[in-house]
């Protein structure tokens, strides 16, 4: 939360929930694209887009020099990904798990 922000948490929290609504009503991959164009500088929009880069190769057991040198994403950055696959929310995992559930059905 940004420091001036003179809301309560609990106004803060309804934000993000009306928010986190809003994405879930988006359809299709360019509906997002469009939303999050929108939502975010192209800064923003890129480290988000990273950071998801990380994931999926850190799934696949490369090195954080592999992965830097592949997206140019710092090492330190890496390392928090990695750590939020194991110790974070499970929002990480849970978008891999419906991400391949959603593989696995399109192919049959």
């Amino acid at each position: 939360m940004k420091p001036n922000r003179h809301e309560t948490e609990r106004q803060q929290t309804r934000a993000e929930n009306d928010m986190f609504e809003a994405i879930i009503t988006l359809q299709t991959a360019s509906e997002c694209r469009n939303f999050f164009k929108d939502l975010c500088t192209p800064a923003e929009l890129q480290a988000l887009v990273d950071r998801w880069q990380v994931v999926e190769y850190l799934q696949k057991d490369l090195p954080y020099r592999k992965i830097h040198e592949l997206t140019g994403v710092s090492v330190t950055t890496i390392g928090r990904v990695a750590r939020c696959l194991v110790d974070g929310f499970g929002g990480y995992q849970t978008a891999l798990d419906r991400k391949s559930e959603t593989a696995a059905h399109s192919s049959h």
